[in-house]
């Protein structure tokens, strides 16, 4: 699906971005011992991994299905993005809390010839995550539409592209927060300012991973097609042979399966073979409408008039 291979594109953007900016920010921590720059150092970390669970997610998503998982393992994907949430909360967020809490007990300054060396490499960091962020943003505008940002995280049904937006949109505050932690320190030499800088960060990716688990764990459940391909499945099901539809249930089996189950409304004078013939035609229009439906099944029946009380 073209989307999809946007979403490995942005993984792979986000990956190579962190994987640099972890390594940099790790030797800025350890030539000036700045608790802001630990906590970004193990936040690039653990967003690095994340990249890695997902790029993983996708890959084993992409299993056939078998006698024990009929309907594939498209879900998969959902699974490694909530336990994303998990790291970046953990890893990321808690981290980050505990280091701020160590340095506002021990608020010592940043000294010594390497001063200069958080700022560069943060100046640096926010223009390798500027450009992962512009790749996240360019990708899902293919699939945005006239969506805003919110709606958008909020429905999209493949996890990677969400992910990874938050990820750097979350990435590029805490440099922010980063910066001034470090400069306010360097100005005053009070090491207080770097344990808020730190705190700051913690907190927003505490905040990022609830949206990320509370997102995910409701594709998890299983959430049903858009409104839009709902109603275009529910128009494709009426045609010859099939009157009307009397109700209709649909559910993501994975981003880019559909499985739909309907009862629908047939001519009570036709025959066993006109029915099964109007079946075939309704999943062919159903199938040609909203493509990524996959897995079809049609109940046959009789609109009932209701009864009038006596």
């Amino acid at each position: 699906m073209a989307h999809e291979g946007g979403g490995t594109r942005a993984i792979l953007a986000a990956l190579a971005a962190n994987l640099g900016i972890a390594a940099t920010k790790f030797v800025a921590y350890l030539l000036t011992l700045s608790s802001s720059m630990l906590a970004e150092a193990v936040h690039s970390l653990a967003d690095s991994g994340n990249q890695l669970l997902l790029l993983l997610g996708g890959k084993r998503a992409r299993r056939e299905a078998d006698v024990d998982h009929p309907f594939g393992y498209g879900r998969e994907r959902y699974v490694y993005s909530f336990i994303v949430s998990i790291v970046l909360f953990s890893l990321g967020g808690l981290f980050a809390l505990y280091e701020a809490w160590h340095k506002w007990q021990d608020p010592h300054p940043i000294e010594g010839r390497w001063w200069w060396v958080p700022l560069a490499v943060l100046g640096a960091s926010m223009v390798l995550e500027g450009f992962s962020f512009r790749t996240a943003i360019k990708e899902s505008n293919h699939t945005r539409g006239d969506q805003s940002w919110v709606s958008f995280v909020r429905t999209a049904k493949a996890p990677e592209l969400p992910v990874v937006l938050l990820e750097d949109f979350g990435a590029l505050i805490g440099l922010v927060l980063a910066f001034f932690g470090v400069g306010l320190t360097l100005v005053t030499g009070n090491g207080k300012f770097d344990a808020l800088g730190t705190a700051g960060i913690g907190v927003l990716l505490v905040l990022i991973a609830i949206v990320l688990a509370l997102e995910t764990k409701s594709l998890l459940l299983g959430e049903s097609a858009t409104a839009k391909d709902v109603e275009a499945i529910s128009t494709a099901l009426v045609g010859p042979g099939v009157t009307s539809v009397i109700h209709l249930r649909t559910l993501h089996l994975g981003p880019e399966e559909l499985l739909v189950a309907a009862k629908i409304e047939v001519d009570g004078a036709t025959s066993a073979a006109d029915v099964a013939a109007a079946i075939d035609a309704a999943e062919l229009r159903v199938r040609a409408a909203v493509p990524i439906a996959r897995v079809i099944y049609l109940e046959p029946d009789l609109r009932r008039a209701v009864e009038s009380p006596a």
